[in-house]
């Protein structure tokens, strides 16, 4: 297993260094979506990356998946956003739905057919999940489904949404009225907007109405309402790994960026990696870098074994983030004026680490979650 793993992440590495980085800032500067990378990334197989082979995927455990996306983000941040939101759809059906759902949806999600994408964030509500007023009405063999959802990855280019509603709205607690529905692209969804970001550019971030949207029942995820915060929040455990792998992956580059410079340019008759003080930055990055690599691959290797994985996720989730903005502050410092101009892709990394801050549950939701687990396995 660890020589098939070297050769996928060492394949992926050389699709970065040939592929990806010589045209990041291209797509990052003019907003372009990078389309023929996704094209490429999709005959590697990475639209089935994490999808069993007995459905057309790759198969790949969380591990392999997780190491892969960091490489990706030394490249390009915003790619693996394609891909990650996609999969956690995949996952979804995979773990939680039936299996005509399966054996519909997941041979066309492992080629890229239909591309998947996460309808979770409202424009009124975020972390709070539960707030959310999105609302699926059954009706003869149908829901029809009504409300808005912000911040969607995949949102142009997305062919189906698992998105959570309420079918049980005026139910206590509100958990136990959501479900989660396979939303297609028909009459009455719109993607209304296309949202301009700070970083994570290159990538369709939009925001979606469903106007009276009607969806089979049979595109219920699992058959039965009232379980789709559950299926999410699993759905979830495996994003914050991939968050915490991307992190990793933009301070990696951050890193290696600094400590390339540091040995070019030179200040006081020497190079400035021979200065102390940015001697002290560089040592304070890498160890950073490696612990937060660690945290990740630890929580991937639980989610592989089966076990509940959500303080480790969240625990790889918070530090590689937060590790991530440092580290890439350190980089554009090491720069100086350089770090702080579009010639230099450090000025991408800054931009790029705050997402990660945010994404898949704000790192003030996962210390309550971390919190939260620890009194119950510390329990007096």
């Amino acid at each position: 297993m660890s020589d098939v793993r070297d050769a996928i992440v060492a394949t992926v590495r050389e699709f970065v260094e040939r592929e990806v980085k010589p045209t990041a800032s291209r797509f990052d500067h003019e907003d372009i979506y990078p389309a023929e990378l996704v094209e490429q990334l999709g005959r590697m197989g990475f639209f089935g990356a994490t999808i069993p082979e007995a459905y057309g995927g790759m198969g790949l455990d969380f591990v392999t998946y997780a190491m892969c996306v960091e490489e990706l983000c030394r490249g390009f941040m915003s790619l693996s956003g394609v891909f990650n939101t996609h999969l956690i759809g995949a996952f979804l059906i995979r773990v939680h739905g039936t299996d005509d759902q399966r054996e519909r949806w997941l041979p066309l999600l492992a080629t890229g057919e239909q591309r998947c994408g996460l309808a979770l964030t409202e424009p009124g509500c975020g972390s709070d999940l539960q707030a959310i007023r999105t609302v699926a009405r059954r009706s003869d063999g149908e829901y029809i489904v009504r409300g808005n959802k912000m911040f969607i990855t995949n949102g142009e280019h997305g062919t189906v949404f698992a998105t959570i509603v309420k079918t049980n709205p005026d139910i206590e607690p509100s958990h136990r009225g959501m479900s989660c529905l396979l939303v297609s692209k028909t009459d009455g969804f719109r993607v209304s907007k296309h949202i301009d970001k700070l970083g994570y550019r290159a990538i369709d971030t939009n925001e979606l109405v469903f106007d009276d949207v009607r969806v089979s029942a049979r595109e219920l995820v699992g058959g039965e309402e009232g379980h789709g915060f559950a299926q999410v929040m699993d759905g979830l455990e495996t994003g914050r790994v991939n968050i915490a792998a991307r992190a990793v992956g933009v301070a990696q580059a951050a890193f290696e960026a600094a400590i390339r410079y540091a040995q070019e340019r030179t200040a006081f008759g020497k190079p400035i990696g021979q200065h102390q003080a940015i001697q002290f930055m560089l040592a304070e990055m890498a160890t950073k870098i490696e612990a937060g690599r660690l945290l990740y691959l630890r929580a991937a290797e639980l989610k592989d074994s089966g076990e509940r994985a959500d303080l480790e996720a969240g625990m790889a989730k918070l530090f590689a983030s937060e590790m991530c903005r440092e580290v890439a502050l350190s980089a554009m410092r090491v720069h100086g004026g350089y770090g702080y101009s579009t010639e230099f892709p450090v000025e991408r990394y800054y931009r790029d680490a705050p997402l990660m801050i945010i994404g898949e549950g704000t790192n003030e939701i996962q210390r309550l979650v971390i919190a939260r687990r620890l009194l119950e396995r510390y329990s007096a």
